[in-house]
């Protein structure tokens, strides 16, 4: 069976900075999370909510320290779940609150449905732009070649980039003051742990050290709570922003689930066993938006 990440012996030379780095970055989301306030509000909602899915992507990378390999059946199972997660989010926790946020203000409901699409698409174009500078090759480019560096760099840019509309989500929902707030930063959480875990397989089956592709995973996580942070301000300034803000982040986070992360768990030949964890995914993350909401 095709595995993730081979046997490979743990390379002590340099390994020490980047577990340094690695260590530094759940510590300081732990700090964030012992510190601030529960009932935080705002931009420290945001930030609190940001910070714990820091700590999840950097936590699911850790492994990778001292695993052998994980089928490769198993990894896209793990996209695919986080696929549903991300779905699930932007259908319950995004679109919704916003056609209802829009209603609140004084629109009609062809009013609302108008505002919410415009936004979701001006995301979706956003987060589609922000990719064709970053990258120059399709994440789904050569489907039957072997992951080389090349493929890597794009692959871990496009976690980079799906990763700031899961912050956006995270503060425009807590800055907006949404009850299901809570539950949408848990079940991005939620799906950043295989995240972490796949990347820094994936970068360390390419022959990375193994301490660098953990730092790597890790990191890729980092840009979550400035994403939370930015925009829970923004939605704070004016409660006329929260549709808009809720549907951009939706559009963004769709174009990342179409455009990259389906895609990848699709590419190894396993599109069922991804399919099946996405519908996971999808149920979970619902389950989680109605409980917690």
């Amino acid at each position: 069976m095709n595995r993730v990440l081979q046997p490979l012996a743990f390379r002590q030379a340099n390994a020490w900075p980047y577990l340094a780095a690695t260590g530094l970055i759940i510590a300081a989301s732990l700090w964030t999370l012992f510190t601030a306030p529960a009932q935080a509000v705002g931009a420290m909602a945001g930030w609190r909510g940001g910070a714990l899915c820091a700590l999840a992507t950097a936590l699911g990378a850790v492994p990778v320290l001292v695993v052998r390999g994980l089928p490769q059946r198993l990894a896209d199972g793990l996209l695919g779940f986080g696929a549903g997660v991300m779905l699930a989010a932007t259908a319950f926790s995004l679109i919704l609150p916003g056609l209802e946020a829009a209603q609140q203000i004084g629109y009609g409901r062809w009013g609302a449905a108008a505002l919410i699409s415009g936004s979701l698409l001006l995301g979706a174009l956003a987060l589609l732009g922000l990719d064709r500078v970053l990258v120059d090759e399709p994440v789904d480019a050569h489907p039957d070649a072997p992951l080389v560096p090349a493929r890597v760099l794009v692959f871990v840019f496009a976690i980079l980039l799906h990763n700031i509309p899961e912050g956006m989500a995270v503060g425009v929902a807590a800055g907006g003051h949404l009850p299901g707030a809570e539950g949408l930063a848990m079940g991005i959480a939620l799906q950043d742990v295989p995240e972490g875990l796949v990347v820094a397989l994936i970068l360390a089956g390419a022959g990375m050290t193994r301490a660098k592709a953990v730092f790597i995973g890790a990191f890729s996580g980092v840009v979550e709570p400035f994403a939370a942070v930015l925009s829970a301000w923004a939605v704070g300034v004016s409660a006329v922003l929260l549709p808009w803000g809720l549907a951009f982040a939706a559009g963004a986070m769709l174009t990342a689930v179409a455009h990259s992360v389906i895609p990848e768990s699709n590419r190894h030949g396993h599109g069922g066993f991804a399919t099946l964890g996405l519908a996971i995914g999808f149920c979970l993350m619902m389950t989680l938006d109605t409980a917690l909401g």
